[in-house]
């Protein structure tokens, strides 16, 4: 089999697999990662490698950016305090725990840090694909996805650090303090800086092919410059896509933001799907070239229990010191112990939160990223331990969890009474009543035209007609309807756009929510205005 079949088959698994997932209700992860092992141990299948300085270039900056894209700052806001302890202080701690146990079976202190930099975090795709299918609470789903996110940048600056201390051969304190620091200020700088570049490019560009690829291009731009500048990557592409989230959507044209969701939807699936498949493929090159020690498998087995262990001794101590704060700040400001306790995480949210603990494509890619040789031209020390370990670890959580987290869930009887579909129905009503409030207050325009994107608004198939009497209605005049037909209804999409955006800003509408009505509202936009 050729390398270009091979990549076919690849590709033509991970489009089976993805409706056969949702039918059999198993996270699409797990399948492709058992896909990715079965793949492999076919007669005549060659082995699939990637150069390991471009794998996380490639696969990061596309993964963290659209994940962005499905939340909001706010949102990270007001779960700030079990983002920060899971996504820095338990990151941190199972690098920790993960190092001292390496260490203690034979792994450089430095390597050890390498092995408890990859497996330190979850990866919330498995986990929020089945939070939202089984209706998970919000608030479950939103401190999931951030630590995801926010703990992709804890765990990859250490990677970073510790590889530079094995490369080097040796790395003083103060060197890894200037590292971090420099890691975070430039990371978040350079995100901003590039935030409103952007923003102001996109709000002249106004051609959908060009926004959608300038979107491309800048979460690359910001991975690789901050890289550069010793910076974090995965820092400044976060604060990058946040930034743009929240600001982009009235530089954009309608045409533009449905043309990059789908391209964005679109990367993230493919990505995931194929670096989820390469689990397989690289433990299969790692037995083959490097054949582990007897020992290894047992260490991988103990970091798996141990990084479950840690996880459920972490989470209920932090949840518990979170709903003191709340209450702290309740009793502070005079609010009612009632309200005080809304938004507070149950006993069962927390558990489920414990177990939805999965690894996944961080961990992967940052295996593959391993250098093979250190300064002066020797071997990456404990190379093949590492990525066995690491690989394992993900392979063991993914399945283990993955296919048990849905009937955790079930069991528990966690799950939220928040009924979407009557969601996005209500606030695209409210979106369309007030634009045809505005409509019918604007004495500007000639009656005809008015009445026109009335009835687009109280009825799309009976408005087609009224909208074409009303651009013919000035013809044989001076007066240019078709215009202001157009006019006004641009005007009445931007009346809808700013209900759904500030709902979305404000937290009185889920991101998914009001990204269903907005898709609606730009569809319409595009169909009637482009």
């Amino acid at each position: 089999m050729s390398s270009v079949a091979l990549w076919g088959l690849v590709l033509a698994g991970l489009v089976v697999l993805t409706p056969l997932a949702d039918k059999i209700r198993v996270p699409l992860p797990v399948l492709l990662t058992i896909f990715g092992i079965a793949l492999p141990l076919v007669p005549g299948t060659p082995g699939l490698s990637i150069d390991p300085e471009l794998v996380l270039p490639i696969v990061l900056p596309p993964l963290l950016f659209a994940a962005t894209q499905r939340s909001t700052a706010r949102e990270f806001k007001d779960q700030a305090r079990p983002i920060l302890l899971t996504a820095v202080g338990l990151t941190i701690a199972s690098a920790a725990v993960v190092a001292v146990v390496a260490h203690a079976a034979g792994v450089p202190w430095a390597v050890a840090w390498v092995l408890g930099a990859i497996v330190a975090p979850p990866d919330p795709v498995a986990a929020t694909a089945v939070a939202r299918r089984l209706r998970l609470p919000g608030r479950v789903v939103t401190v999931l996805e951030g630590e995801g996110m926010f703990n992709d940048a804890t765990a990859l600056v250490m990677y970073h650090v510790a590889v530079a201390a094995v490369v080097a051969g040796s790395v003083t304190a103060g060197e890894v303090g200037l590292d971090l620091l420099l890691a975070v200020v430039v990371g978040i700088g350079l995100g901003l800086a590039l935030g409103w570049v952007g923003h102001l490019v996109l709000g002249r560009i106004r051609v959908p092919a060009a926004e959608t690829t300038i979107t491309l291009a800048l979460p690359f731009a910001a991975y690789l410059l901050a890289e550069e500048l010793y910076g974090s990557g995965v820092l400044a592409v976060l604060t990058l896509g946040l930034l743009l989230r929240d600001v982009s959507h009235t530089s954009v044209t309608s045409g533009g933001w449905l043309l990059g969701r789908s391209v964005w939807e679109y990367l993230d699936y493919l990505i995931t799907g194929v670096v989820f498949i390469l689990i397989g493929f690289e433990l299969t090159s790692v037995l083959d070239d490097n054949p582990v020690a007897a020992s290894t498998l047992p260490l991988a087995l103990a970091v798996v229990g141990l990084l479950v262990a840690l996880r459920f001794a972490w989470m209920f101590p932090a949840v518990w010191l979170v709903e003191r704060g709340m209450a702290a700040r309740a009793v502070r400001q005079g609010v009612p112990e009632a309200v005080a306790g809304v938004g507070a995480f149950t006993q069962r949210e927390t558990t489920v939160m414990s177990w939805a603990g999965m690894r996944g494509v961080v961990s992967v890619a940052s295996a593959l990223a391993l250098p093979h040789l250190v300064d002066g031209g020797g071997d990456f020390p404990h190379r093949s331990t590492v990525v066995f370990v690491g690989l394992v670890v993900v392979l063991v959580t993914l399945v283990l969890q993955g296919l048990t987290l849905a009937p955790v869930v079930r069991r528990l009887g966690v799950g939220s009474t928040v009924d979407e579909t009557a969601e996005v129905a209500r606030l695209r009503e409210e979106a369309t009543r007030a634009a045809l409030e505005a409509v019918r207050a604007r004495d500007d325009v000639p009656e005809p035209v008015r009445d026109a994107v009335a009835l687009q608004y109280e009825g799309y198939l009976t408005a087609q007609l009224a909208l074409s009497e009303a651009r013919a209605a000035g013809a044989d005049t001076e007066d240019r309807y078709g215009e202001l037909v157009d006019a006004l209804l641009a005007d009445a999409v931007e009346v809808e756009r700013g209900v759904v955006i500030r709902a979305r800003s404000e937290g009185l509408a889920s991101p998914h929510v009001a990204d269903e009505v907005l898709a609606d509202v730009e569809a319409r936009a595009v169909r009637d205005l482009d």
